[in-house]
């Protein structure tokens, strides 16, 4: 019983001496430029989505983009649904491509997504 009585009056010091430290003598131990040094890695991850992800993204939206606007007649092209067409007109928003001999659809030109070979 006597050393739970002793336990318990060195917790409570213990206590004491934690909750007399005010937060502003807790702030002063940390080193100056702390926050900065925890920004430098996220700093460092956004640089790097933006080389590896988002640069090359937009390369490829913009190359398809000038393909799209290149069209003309007589061009092959593969549609975002997987028919394969020759363009035989072009207008403003849409397309006119041949799928079989007399068989011709309106296509948008988004769906176009590559010249096929």
């Amino acid at each position: 019983m006597n050393h739970i009585n002793r336990f318990l009056s060195h917790t409570g010091a213990a206590a004491g001496i934690l909750l007399a430290l005010s937060p502003n003598a807790l702030a002063a131990a940390e080193p100056m430029g702390g926050g900065i040094a925890q920004l430098v890695p996220l700093v460092l991850i956004i640089v790097i989505f933006y080389f590896l992800l988002i640069r090359p993204q937009q390369k490829r939206l913009k190359a398809h983009q000038a393909m799209i606007g290149e069209l003309k007649k007589g061009d092959k092209v593969l549609t975002s649904g997987g028919i394969i067409g020759t363009v035989q007109d072009v207008s403003e928003d849409t397309l006119r491509i041949e799928i079989a001999d007399k068989v011709r659809v309106t296509v948008k030109r988004d769906t176009i997504t590559s010249l096929a070979d």
